[in-house]
């Protein structure tokens, strides 16, 4: 049985998970119906039938999709309680055999939905903040050339703002989006009462009807119906942070509820008036309360981006742990929530691309056309791993997790078919922007393949390299070197040039490799395996999951416990830095070659990242021809 303390922490997990998961498909109501029955794309007809059956596979998008298949399904696929597309990736590769096509296959479908996501987290922003401001055409005209630049200006703050972090702001966020749910139910819900009709729509029948008999048609309107799940995948992206429970209970309790009542409220006062398609989200609202509503509907718009921002640094983080990003600088906004972090680069690489999405688009009606292609493709991206983890993990027949999925894959291909109808009006931006990032990660990967390759070539094994030493006379200085390389059977080159200038090695000498695990995060008790070799040398190994945070001094404190003992004042750490040069006819193609050596030089230093003191660290160059 739950204790009370335990109901008091499920409690305060659901607040929290209602201001930071919900934030994306909570605001969706602001566009969703609109998009459908008055957008610049295939608008459907407003008559009764057409909005029933819009209804209905409104309501049954949020029970199959959201409900069924992430809440109850996906979930269950989380990767020691951390979810996300790279923690699903991570838990799909496992069991397979490395090099093999299906490994590739999954590597490659992983990397894809990763760089959908980025693209998800430029037009969410963008499309959410519009949308919120352009209330402010429904209270008067004069609003309508400054809808876009307060847009901006809202946005900008907002990125300006990552650099202080979330904490401080982030108790405000549950209590807001309860605030806003309730009064998406309030108000949708004062529209049935007018129109208690429009609950028949769920009926499957009505849904299937108006398919049926518009097929043409229902295939187009399907591109915005997608718009009512946009935000889905965040349930899964952010489980690490509350638990699968919070997120569930949040969900079937408080949020689907009101989403669904906000949707049926706009139906009955299209039912009522179809001219309410000009914003029939701000025309719930009595006119008293629309200005207050703007003004909440923008700050859940914040909330919502907030949410998208944080979670791509996290992936960022995730990234770079597996060797698919170059390093970059990393801040702890927090001192009590890991999880709280500000990327610098990518922040401002994202808010450049949402100003120029602002720009080029001008309205969240045009931005909607490029919005449902990457929610779609990450979310086939997802079925699909999901069935490898289901056979590999879980044990499942090959037929029995394919019919298992089929269902979601036929929903989502449909939904994915129709948003592709999009891509001329602006769907090409998240396939673009997505490709950009999917070729600066595999670049990276297969990069830093062949740079390993290219040292590994030029080395020499470690320990006849140590018994050779013995034997030398080489002169031996006091304190310890620490030399960092990711082959520790070899010689480090570091090693081999700081002998060939100084003619002499420290009397302790270790060798330290850094491992990253396919887990969130790898205990302390695991975290540092020493073996003692002769002359004085150590190899460290020292493990991370791809959610840790690399803090080499502190690790190597640990090393004590295996008998150790460093004194950090007279430690040395000696790193090698490669300098690249392309080559054409190497395996990687010469326009890569070029990619990586680009992204090499610009990557950030292995001493900051690794928290190693700059005073201590010394660097030594050679060059390599890939």
């Amino acid at each position: 049985m739950q204790t009370v303390q335990d109901k008091k922490r499920l409690a305060t997990l659901t607040l929290g998970a209602l201001g930071i998961v919900y934030g994306d498909i909570g605001t969706s109501p602001l566009y969703s119906i609109k998009e459908v029955f008055g957008g610049a794309h295939h608008p459907v007809p407003i008559t009764p039938d057409n909005v029933l059956g819009i209804l209905s596979l409104f309501f049954w998008s949020l029970i199959i999709v959201v409900t069924v298949k992430y809440v109850s399904f996906i979930m269950r696929a989380n990767n020691k309680g951390e979810g996300g597309i790279i923690a699903l990736m991570t838990l799909a590769l496992q069991k397979g055999h490395p090099g093999t096509w299906p490994q590739k296959l999954v590597v490659m479908l992983g990397l894809f939905g990763a760089a959908l996501f980025y693209g998800d987290g430029v037009i969410t922003p963008a499309i959410s903040v519009l949308s919120a401001v352009e209330g402010l055409e429904i209270i008067t005209p004069a609003f309508n050339p400054y809808i876009m630049p307060i847009a901006l200006t809202i946005l900008v703050g907002l990125f300006l703002f990552q650099r202080k972090g979330t904490a401080s702001v982030g108790a405000l966020f549950g209590p807001v989006m309860v605030l806003w749910f309730a009064i998406l139910a309030v108000f949708g819900a004062m529209a049935i009462v007018e129109h208690p009709a429009v609950l028949a729509a769920v009926n499957p029948l009505y849904g299937a009807r108006f398919l049926a008999g518009n097929a043409v048609l229902g295939f187009f309107a399907l591109g915005a119906v997608v718009l009512c799940i946009t935000g889905a995948e965040a349930l899964y992206a952010d489980m690490g942070h509350f638990g699968a429970k919070p997120i569930q209970y949040a969900w079937l309790a408080y949020v689907m509820p009101a989403l669904l009542i906000n949707y049926f409220g706009q139906g009955a006062l299209l039912l009522d008036d179809p001219a309410a398609i000009e914003n029939p989200f701000y025309l719930l609202a009595p006119e008293w309360a629309r200005y207050p509503l703007v003004i909440l509907a923008t700050v859940a718009t914040v909330i919502a981006s907030q949410a998208v921002i944080s979670g791509a640094f996290s992936i960022t983080q995730q990234a770079i742990q597996l060797g698919y990003t170059p390093r970059l600088e990393i801040q702890h906004t927090s001192d009590k929530e890991i999880g709280q972090i500000y990327l610098p680069a990518i922040n401002w690489m994202l808010l450049i691309a949402i100003i120029a999405l602002v720009v080029q688009f001008r309205s969240s009606s045009n931005l909607a056309a490029a919005y449902g292609i990457a929610v779609t493709g990450t979310m086939l991206i997802t079925n699909i791993l999901a069935i490898a983890v289901a056979v590999r993990l879980w044990d499942w027949s090959p037929w029995r997790a394919v019919l298992g999925a089929l269902p979601f894959i036929f929903i989502d291909l449909g939904f994915f078919l129709a948003n592709s109808l999009k891509i001329p009006d602006g769907g090409w931006f998240p396939l673009v922007f997505g490709l950009a990032i999917f070729i600066l990660l595999t670049t990276w990967k297969r990069g830093r393949e062949l740079l390993s390759r290219r040292l590994a070539d030029e080395s020499m094994a470690l320990t006849p390299f140590i018994g050779s030493i013995a034997d030398s006379g080489l002169e031996r200085v006091p304190g310890t070197a620490v030399f960092m390389t990711p082959n520790p059977d070899n010689v480090p080159h570091a090693m081999l040039h700081s002998l060939k200038h100084y003619k002499a090695l420290h009397e302790q000498v270790l060798i330290l490799s850094v491992k990253v695990f396919d887990v969130p995060f790898v205990p302390d008790v695991d975290r540092v395996e020493v073996h003692r070799l002769a002359a004085g040398f150590s190899q460290v190994t020292v493990q991370y999951g791809f959610k840790d945070e690399a803090d080499i001094p502190a690790a190597l404190v640990q090393c004590a416990d295996a008998g150790l003992t460093l004194d950090m004042m007279d430690t040395s750490f000696f790193l090698g830095r490669e300098t690249l040069i392309p080559k054409l006819g190497s395996e990687m193609a010469y326009w890569r070659s070029l990619l990586f050596v680009a992204m090499f030089r610009n990557a950030g230093s292995a001493t900051a990242f690794f928290k190693i003191p700059s005073n201590r660290v010394v660097e030594l160059g050679s060059q390599v021809v890939l």
